[in-house]
């Protein structure tokens, strides 16, 4: 069935899976949106980009496209040339330039607590990944650094069910920016301590992005769901038209 109404398309980042969506879920879906939160590989940019791609070319009608953390980086990559992407919005996510890295992007700025929170594991990361480990977020540090909004014990189950992310996508280059040729939104998480707030507004400001400011975590999404689905529904009215 083909549908001329947006649909949005959530994409996950590192250290998470797509049931931290689960309240702009609701809140997107108690006002007619339809959403869907395909799973996100996190095995290499190239990898996961594709399997986004794929997965988005086959939604009938106009898609939002919205990616928290390195689900941004995903969403730049596989979105360019497709034709059904209205909208992309970043939520406190990596807008890369083509050539550039997740890591690369962030080197002008003061580390955040993340680049010393995270721990390789003792194995190789496995599918679609390049040699070398997984990352994980230490249980010690996963609130502070990751959900410090959230409730001790979300936290806990957050940082007890995280998905790895292969290391290898820090560094991996981006291939294509489809932000250059799609309108694209920005919330900014203000006490981010896994992405730099100052890097996600340059990312925001160089792709010249309609930009907000939450007072939240990396998480923010997951404690003020109302105001991220709020934001959302702006680039899905743009869409609609």
């Amino acid at each position: 069935m083909t549908s001329s109404a947006p649909t949005v398309v959530l994409v996950h980042g590192a250290f998470a899976d797509a049931s931290g969506y689960a309240g702009v879920i609701l809140e997107l879906t108690s006002v007619g949106v339809a959403v869907v939160a395909p799973p996100n590989p996190l095995r290499g940019l190239a990898f996961d980009a594709e399997i986004v791609r794929s997965f988005v070319a086959a939604v009938d009608g106009p898609v939002v496209l919205v990616g928290h953390s390195y689900g941004g980086a995903v969403i730049t990559q596989a979105a360019v040339g497709l034709a059904n992407v209205a909208a992309l919005v970043y939520l406190a996510a990596f807008a890369l330039e083509e050539g550039e890295s997740a890591g690369g992007v962030q080197a002008p700025f003061a580390e955040p607590l993340l680049a010393s929170a995270a721990r390789p594991s003792s194995y190789p990361a496995g599918g679609g990944a390049a040699e070398g480990p997984d990352l994980f977020i230490g249980a010690e540090g996963f609130r502070e650094t990751f959900c410090a909004d959230v409730p001790v014990s979300v936290a806990t189950v957050m940082a007890a069910t995280q998905r790895p992310v292969a290391a290898a996508t820090l560094g991996e280059a981006c291939t294509g920016a489809a932000w250059k040729t799609t309108p694209s939104w920005y919330l900014v998480s203000a006490r981010d301590n896994a992405i730099n707030p100052d890097a996600q507004r340059f990312m925001a400001q160089r792709m010249g992005a309609t930009t907000e400011t939450i007072d939240g975590s990396h998480t923010a999404f997951v404690a003020q769901p109302v105001a991220a689905a709020a934001f959302i529904l702006k680039a899905v009215a743009h869409a609609r038209g």
